[in-house]
């Protein structure tokens, strides 16, 4: 479990990181969303051990991460920019990190390297930076590391290859109880891959949802009424958005789906239709009710 609690850090007296609490439970895929500046970068630098938090705690397994050695061998960390020796190849990088991570899996590490039609002898530096990805994801998984950290990881992966790394993830997730943390400025990345999604804004965490739960519980709907439908018995149900469109009443509704049907079946519309969210129109109303707009916080 990855646990932070009213982290704090500052450059030069500006606050980046600000009182963040934040819960990972191992064996999960966590994605952290936020804009530019938001601090994502920073906490995992602190949550990987690069950065000292000036206040508070960055702990994994209730063991804090800064100097720890012990710790840091079972954390891998994938930065938004790709850093490798100069001059090096994927032998060289595939020879470095097996005397870092004593498990580090070399047959699962060849054939990845086929699989994505890496050059193995190829100098690295005329990689695209899509290419560099692939090979941190490779090193990454294949150093059989609990916990890894992906900042912007998607960043420049073309789709085929995205679809497969996300395969990839979920595989390593559900055979070996592997924690994922990706930061990410885009929600439409990590929607099917997460099981629960934070937003930072500002160096905090002013959301984090289940998103199994945050599913389950919100819909939209399109109904039109009849003429002599009583409309203030509407007053029972949790209506968070309604709109209407000539004859044709939309709404974003929460609660339970069966009891929204019943609900409106009770009503006999003209038309009823139950449709599902994006997870984008489902962060931008929870954000919308406690004040935010997502659209300035996230691209």
């Amino acid at each position: 479990m990855i646990k932070s609690s009213n982290l704090v850090k500052k450059f030069e007296n500006k606050t980046i990181i600000s009182n963040l609490n934040l819960t990972i439970k191992t064996g999960s895929i966590f994605g952290i969303i936020g804009s530019n500046g938001a601090g994502k970068s920073t906490f995992f630098r602190m949550a990987t051990g690069i950065l000292k938090p000036d206040s508070g705690s960055i702990q994994i397994n209730n063991k804090d991460v800064f100097d720890n050695i012990e710790i840091k061998k079972d954390i891998f960390y994938i930065s938004d920019e790709q850093f490798f020796f100069r001059n090096s190849n994927i032998t060289t990088i595939k020879n470095y990190y097996k005397t870092v991570y004593k498990d580090f899996d070399l047959n699962k590490f060849n054939e990845l390297i086929k699989i994505f039609n890496l050059n193995e002898k190829q100098k690295i530096k005329t990689f695209s930076k899509g290419m560099k990805k692939q090979v941190s994801i490779i090193c990454g998984l294949c150093s059989k590391a609990s916990h890894l950290f992906c900042d912007e990881t998607f960043d420049g992966v073309d789709p085929v290859i995205k679809q497969a790394v996300k395969t990839l993830f979920a595989q390593e997730v559900a055979e070996r109880n592997l924690t994922i943390t990706i930061a990410s400025h885009n929600l439409r990345e990590l929607e099917d891959i997460c099981d629960n999604i934070g937003i930072m804004h500002k160096g905090n965490l002013i959301l984090s949802k289940d998103l199994d739960d945050l599913k389950l519980n919100i819909y939209r709907l399109q109904v039109i009424f009849n003429e002599n439908t009583d409309l203030s018995l509407l007053n029972k149900l949790d209506i968070i958005k309604r709109e209407e469109r000539g004859s044709l009443n939309l709404f974003v509704i929460k609660g339970n789906k069966d009891e929204i049907c019943e609900f409106f079946k009770f009503l006999n519309p003209i038309f009823f239709e139950l449709l599902p969210l994006s997870l984008e129109e489902i962060f931008i109303v929870e954000m919308e009710e406690i004040g935010y707009d997502i659209k300035s916080l996230i691209i």
